[in-house]
């Protein structure tokens, strides 16, 4: 089973742009989990313009589906996943003033820096993920750090899927392949919606997770979070 995680930012940008907690991040969290999610995302960043840290802590103890961390692996940001221990360390090469992500590692370039810490989060009993393109060779060099999986970045996908679907999807099924082959699990995610994700999936169907969280949350303002929640679960099935 594929499994979908909702990533709530965007929900915590709403909160922060008039102040106070409307909307509560830790309800809109407990009804992800109770309407269907099989795990909650969350991508803080150092400025706190969306989750903020005191959510995360706060998330760890609320939920009882997987929670999956996303981030710049930054000494501040290694302590924090130690302090909340999450299911799941997704390590992403964020800019500190980055408006979203937009790039896969370079794992050749940055093997050693991903290698310690890929054994760091391995010493506090949480699984690891690698954000990473299509490029085989960073594919390879990902396997070579030890990591437990690669979530592999599909905005490009994304972006091509409507112009000519099986050339979009087709370097992701190579990339996906060649990671199982290396014995890393897969996870994907960036831009994808309801629109793409069935496709993408019939395509790679050992995928492990989807994380999905601005398109989700934009269906959600006409369907219904619940639907929404539903219809992409629907998906993967």
């Amino acid at each position: 089973m594929t499994r979908l995680s909702v990533n709530i930012n965007k929900i915590a940008t709403l909160r922060n742009s008039r102040g106070g907690n409307n909307p509560d991040v830790l309800h809109v969290t407990r009804d992800c989990e109770s309407f269907g999610a099989d795990g909650i995302t969350v991508h803080p960043r150092p400025d706190e313009r969306h989750i903020r840290r005191n959510d995360v802590i706060k998330i760890r103890s609320l939920i009882h589906v997987e929670f999956n961390v996303e981030g710049n692996p930054t000494n501040e940001f290694m302590n924090l996943v130690k302090i909340v221990r999450p299911e799941q360390v997704t390590m992403v090469p964020d800019a500190h003033d980055q408006i979203t992500s937009n790039a896969g590692w370079d794992t050749k370039e940055h093997f050693n820096f991903l290698s310690e810490r890929v054994d760091s989060l391995h010493a506090s009993g949480i699984r690891s993920s690698i954000f990473v393109g299509t490029d085989l060779e960073m594919i390879e060099y990902a396997a070579k750090t030890g990591t437990d999986r690669v979530e592999l970045y599909t905005e490009p996908y994304a972006s091509a899927f409507a112009k000519n679907p099986d050339e979009a999807v087709a370097p992701f099924v190579e990339a996906a392949q060649l990671a199982r082959k290396l014995g890393v699990a897969v996870n994907a995610g960036h831009d994808l919606n309801l629109d793409n994700l069935r496709f993408f999936h019939e395509h790679i169907p050992w995928l492990k997770e989807v994380s999905i969280g601005h398109a989700l949350i934009c269906d959600a303002l006409y369907l219904g979070l619940e639907e929404t929640i539903r219809r992409y679960k629907a998906c993967l099935n």
